[in-house]
């Protein structure tokens, strides 16, 4: 295990419901004016924490919890799979995830992009399996020295994140750094 990915042996870390506070999908969502999505993609869903946010906040008929661990996805299938039936873990590599192109209408990653070897591949995967028009946000860590998550030095700035997601084909690049110890960066497929 590189330093940069995340240690399955810590992934009590996941489940705190403080990382809801942090992160608060009613913010994400009123920000990049997300209202409905049908197929929703959670990269890097580690426990899934964050798929059963998104379940309660958009509702939708199902969400791809996507992790490159068998720890994560064997977690999430016992402890997921028959109260959130919507939720259905698959494990992935980190530049491919095994879901038709095109079919996905939100995409998120959250505490992740920090960790990606190839940015740009990620961020191209991400692409390829959204619907047009489909929406993609990334949050992570600010790049400053604080107690909690990664080194400061494997974090990056919001706007290499927008950059890369500029490139990689989204367009309406939004960034938000108005969380105490997160940004967001949004973007949509053209």
């Amino acid at each position: 295990m590189t330093e940069k990915k995340f240690d399955p042996k810590k992934m009590a870390k996941l489940n705190n419901p403080q990382r809801i506070k942090d992160i608060p999908p009613d913010y994400i969502c009123s920000k990049l004016n997300i209202d409905k999505a049908e197929v929703i993609a959670d990269i890097g869903a580690g426990t899934g924490f964050f798929s059963i946010a998104f379940l309660n906040q958009i509702n939708p008929l199902k969400i791809y919890a996507f992790d490159i661990s068998d720890v994560m996805i064997e977690w999430m299938e016992e402890n997921l799979s028959s109260e959130f039936p919507q939720i259905i873990p698959l494990k992935s590599e980190e530049n491919s995830l095994p879901v038709k192109g095109e079919s996905v209408d939100l995409a998120f990653m959250i505490n992740l992009h920090h960790e990606l070897e190839n940015p740009y591949e990620a961020l191209n995967e991400a692409y390829r399996i959204l619907k047009p028009g489909g929406k993609f946000f990334i949050v992570d860590w600010k790049k400053q020295d604080m107690a909690e998550g990664p080194p400061e030095k494997i974090r990056v700035f919001p706007e290499q994140v927008a950059s890369q997601t500029k490139d990689s084909g989204f367009s309406d690049i939004l960034i938000f750094n108005d969380l105490e110890k997160h940004f967001l960066v949004g973007g949509v497929k053209k």
